[in-house]
């Protein structure tokens, strides 16, 4: 096995994603007390209760739907949850005390994955000496097949759109406690949650299912063309169109039906929108099979939640 194959099997072990998975409420509320500590510190002492308190929502709100966000996507869409680190020990534990081929340098590895994560080099063990039980330990990567593309698109875009739903929510719960012209600042939110959803979210994830659509229906299983074929999707619907588009939608649709009378006005890609985009890593991840990616979701959505409740119009409201 090759020291990069070793390393993609250690990353993919069940464990491994369900211990992350059991952390992310943890990283997620230390996260959005760092942010909250750097805004205040930025922010007038006379105005920091204030502040505090208006931002605290947001953060609450946001970390709460993004924690919720698996869940209620899972329920809606049908999707299988993830394994809960209980009941994959108890998994690992039945596959290790199955096994009866007798090495002893097997045996302890199996051993210790019972409860523990196995290194890199265990793992290059395991299946350089028993290729079976490692992938009973370890599953090869499920690749998504064409039929259930717009199945897992559709999980995804669900769990996209709750952190910023959450977000819009605590946006506006904050500053109906905190400010007297709240309503002022409502369109804010809505458009860039729009634009958070749209041009960093849903776009990012057609643009992904229908060049890996496509792939699946030229028979390619390449995984690098897979790979490659959904960030061309990506680019073209998501970092390319996806601002014009939410833009577009934002001022044609959203701002004449809901806020009467608001100006036109051109939310601009920038530096940080790019580097959310480090999400469809994720989904492309996803798609190709690979699972040890999916823990980091919660955390990358969460920042579109929070750039939404606090209405971020590039430096427009500051």
């Amino acid at each position: 096995m090759t020291p990069i194959s070793a390393i993609g099997k250690f990353l993919d072990q069940p464990i491994l994603v369900a211990k992350i998975n059991k952390h992310i409420p943890m990283i997620l509320t230390g996260g959005s007390g760092v942010v909250l500590a750097k805004e205040l510190c930025d922010t007038p002492k006379e105005q920091r209760k204030k502040e505090g308190g208006k931002l605290g929502i947001i953060l609450g709100m946001t970390v709460l739907s993004a924690i919720l966000a698996p869940k209620i996507a899972s329920v809606i869409t049908g999707r299988k949850m993830s394994q809960s680190l209980a009941s994959v020990k108890t998994e690992n534990k039945v596959i290790a005390d199955s096994y009866t081929n007798g090495s002893k340098e097997i045996s302890e590895i199996l051993n210790k994955s019972k409860e523990n994560l196995l290194s890199v080099k265990e793992v290059a063990k395991l299946f350089e000496k028993d290729k079976e039980i490692g992938n009973k330990l370890i599953p090869p990567p499920d690749y998504i097949k064409a039929k259930d593309i717009f199945k897992e698109i559709g999980w995804l875009s669900i769990y996209g759109a709750i952190p910023v739903a959450g977000g819009i929510a605590g946006g506006i719960a904050a500053d109906k406690l905190y400010r007297d012209d709240w309503k002022e600042k409502l369109p804010n939110k809505v458009n860039e949650g729009i634009y958070q959803y749209l041009a960093n979210i849903f776009l990012c994830n057609i643009g992904a299912g229908i060049a890996l659509g496509i792939l699946e229906q030229m028979n390619i299983k390449s995984k690098t063309a897979r790979c490659l074929g959904m960030v061309a999707g990506i680019l073209t619907t998501g970092v390319i169109g996806g601002s014009l588009i939410a833009n577009y939608i934002g001022n044609k649709f959203i701002n004449p039906i809901m806020f009467k009378g608001k100006k036109e006005e051109k939310r601009t890609p920038e530096l940080l929108d790019l580097s959310l985009h480090t999400d469809d890593i994720a989904t492309v991840s996803l798609l190709s099979g690979l699972k040890w990616i999916e823990p980091s979701l919660p955390i990358l959505y969460s920042i579109s939640g929070y750039r939404a409740g606090i209405g971020y119009r590039n430096n427009q409201n500051k």
